[in-house]
């Protein structure tokens, strides 16, 4: 995509699966890959709650074209992303949390180096 007309958001999707083993979800995303793709997604990651294991979030790194982002409706009633979603959806017994962010790269740590640590070290008593 041309990146000056073209703008980085991150969308998370929070859910619990049935299970606290996601192999036949990541099957399901690497199987979904061309749709991904097909709205400008860069990057996927699986990520589980260590306290509740059978919560998952799932991240998509993604560029879309300026007036698709001020025109989500329009995105969103494209019958691809549609069917996409009805599949996505009939995998999960509950909620599904979605949201929509944008990165501040200026406040990032720089790639490759460890954060630093903040704050005085608490001890135990």
């Amino acid at each position: 995509m041309d990146n000056g007309n073209t703008i980085r958001r991150i969308l998370q999707l929070k859910f619990t699966l049935p299970t606290t083993e996601p192999t036949q979800f990541v099957a399901f995303i690497k199987a979904a890959e061309p749709y991904y793709e097909l709205f400008g997604g860069k990057a996927v990651r699986l990520i589980q709650n260590v306290d509740q294991p059978a919560q998952f979030v799932q991240i998509i790194d993604y560029e879309v074209h300026e007036s698709l982002e001020t025109n989500r409706q329009q995105l969103a009633g494209d019958p691809r992303l549609q069917a996409f979603l009805h599949a996505w959806r009939s995998m999960f017994p509950g909620t599904v949390e979605i949201d929509v962010f944008r990165e501040f790269p200026e406040a990032s740590e720089s790639e490759g180096s460890a954060p630093r640590a903040r704050g005085k070290a608490r001890q135990g008593g």
